[in-house]
């Protein structure tokens, strides 16, 4: 059997943090890392690529939306080991607080849905607990 290649180093990432209405918008993962889950929308930084830029653009692509991304709200790794130990994912992900621009929400074909929930929606879903420590240190809940 062929082992798991690990990455050479980590790669940077971004997530947008969107609100409106009292509501925030999550989308479903179709691939690996944390698929199936619901996450804060985004994905790699380019090289080259501003943290705001990249949040704008992944968010587009992910969802049809138009956002103004802000300052960044929350950090942290996200580390993905195979059954062995070796490392198979490793992101440094900088989430940002964004705002609602325009656009109707659509999910793209590397997200299964994307959706806006209500704090009282949030309760039974598939959501990493980085997120949820993200949505409670934000006050989503209280």
């Amino acid at each position: 059997m062929k082992k798991q290649k690990s990455p050479s180093a980590p790669r940077a990432a971004v997530g947008a943090v969107v609100i409106e209405d009292g509501k925030i918008l999550l989308v479903k993962r179709k691939y690996p890392p944390k698929k199936g889950n619901w996450a804060i929308p985004g994905g790699s930084v380019n090289l080259g690529e501003l943290l705001k830029a990249a949040a704008e653009r992944e968010i587009m692509e992910e969802t049809g939306l138009i956002i103004e991304a802000k300052e960044p709200v929350y950090t942290f790794d996200l580390i993905e080991r195979d059954s062995k130990g070796y490392v198979i994912f490793h992101y440094v992900i900088v989430d940002l607080l964004a705002e609602y621009v325009s656009g109707d929400l659509h999910p793209a074909d590397d997200v299964s849905d994307a959706r806006w929930f209500g704090r009282d929606e949030i309760d039974g879903l598939e959501i990493s607990e980085t997120t949820k420590t993200l949505l409670d240190k934000m006050g989503f809940f209280t």
